[in-house]
C-alpha cells in the first residue's frame, strides 16, 4: 500500500514524467519481489538498511552496472523519504548506504596505422587553403595532443621557427612548450606562406576560416568528425586525437611524466587514464599471441 501511495505521491503532486513514474515503480516492485523471497518480507517499509545492501550485492552479483544500481538506491531513497515525511518510519535505512563508484571510462582513441593512413591520403589530396587547413589542424591535434579551445587560441607568434616548439597556453592560463618535428613545422611554413598569399594579410590567430577569420570551435570539432569517419567506431571528435596522441606515445615508451607535461595535466592522476587502455592492449596481444591464453 505504501508504495502505491508513493506513486500516487510522485504523480499527482510532484507530477513526474510517465517514464520516470514508470521506472520507479518498476525498481520498487523488483525491491519488493526480493523483500519476500529473500526474507519473506511483504512491507518494504520494514526493511532495515542491511536487508537493502544485500539487494544491492544480488543486483552487482546479476551483473547491473553501476548506473543502473546508483538509479534504483535514488528511487529507494525517494521513497522512503516519503515514509518518513508521512510519519510512517522513524528513519531512512537507505540514508548511510553510498552510490557504487562507477569506473572511469576509458578514453576513446584511433588506431595508429588507420590514422596515419587517413593522414598521409589528407595529405595528397590538400590543393586548397581549405584542404591544407584540414589538414593542419588534424596533424597539429595529434601532434601535439592540445585541446581544442587550445587550438583555435593559437597565434603566429606561438610558434618557434628556431626552436622548433610551440607555445600552448591551457587551462587557467598556464602554458606549456610543445616540441614540434620536422615535418610539422614544415606543414606550418607552407600553411602560413599560403594563408598570406589567400587573404593578402597576416590575420594573428593560426588557424582562420574559408573567410579569414578566426576559427571558432565548431569548424574544428566538424573538421575532425570527416576525418575520423572509417577511422574511429566510436567517438569522432578533437579529443578522440588528444586520446590518441597520449595513447600511441604510451605505447611506444614514452615516460608517463612527459605525457602529463605534453598534455598539460595538473596532476598525475589525470594522465594515468591511459594507462588502463596500454593495460587492455598488452591483454589483447597476450590472448591473441600465448599458447595457451585460450585453453579454457
Amino acid at each position: 500500500m505504501t508504495i502505491a501511495k508513493f506513486i500516487q505521491y510522485i504523480q499527482v503532486e510532484k507530477r513526474y514524467s510517465g517514464h520516470t513514474i514508470t521506472a520507479y515503480r518498476n525498481d520498487l516492485e523488483s525491491y519488493s519481489k526480493f523483500l519476500l523471497s529473500h526474507y519473506e518480507l511483504s512491507d518494504p517499509e520494514k526493511a532495515t538498511r542491511d536487508m537493502i545492501r544485500s539487494w544491492v550485492i544480488d543486483m552487482k552479483s546479476e551483473g547491473f552496472t553501476a548506473n543502473s544500481v546508483n538509479r534504483k538506491l535514488s528511487t529507494l531513497k525517494s521513497y522512503y523519504h516519503f515514509l518518513r515525511r508521512q510519519g510512517l518510519i522513524h528513519e531512512n535505512p537507505v540514508k548511510t548506504i553510498l552510490s557504487l563508484k562507477k569506473p572511469k571510462p576509458l578514453p576513446v582513441y584511433v588506431d595508429e596505422e588507420q590514422l596515419s593512413k587517413k593522414l598521409d591520403e589528407s595529405s595528397l589530396l590538400a590543393d586548397s587553403f581549405p584542404l591544407v587547413r584540414d589538414h593542419l589542424v588534424i596533424e597539429l591535434l595529434y601532434a601535439t595532443g592540445m585541446r581544442r579551445s587550445e587550438l583555435t587560441a593559437l597565434r603566429g607568434t606561438s610558434i618557434d621557427v628556431g626552436q622548433s616548439t610551440i607555445k600552448v597556453r591551457g587551462k587557467r592560463n598556464k602554458e606549456r612548450i610543445v616540441p614540434l618535428s620536422k615535418q610539422m613545422l614544415d606543414q606550418i611554413l607552407v600553411y602560413l606562406e599560403m594563408k598570406r598569399t589567400t587573404f593578402g594579410s597576416d590575420n594573428d590567430y593560426l588557424i582562420v576560416t574559408n573567410r579569414g577569420q578566426k576559427a571558432y570551435p565548431e569548424l574544428i570539432y566538424h573538421i575532425a568528425q570527416r576525418t575520423l569517419e572509417g577511422v574511429s567506431s566510436q567517438r569522432k571528435s578533437p579529443h578522440v586525437l588528444r586520446h590518441s596522441f597520449a595513447t600511441h606515445m604510451l605505447n611506444r615508451g614514452a615516460e608517463l611524466n612527459t605525457i602529463k607535461e605534453l598534455l598539460g595535466h595538473a596532476s598525475l592522476a589525470a594522465t594515468q587514464v591511459y594507462t588502463h587502455s596500454t593495460i587492455e592492449q598488452l591483454k589483447t596481444i597476450y590472448h591473441d599471441a600465448h599458447p595457451r591464453a585460450k585453453l579454457k
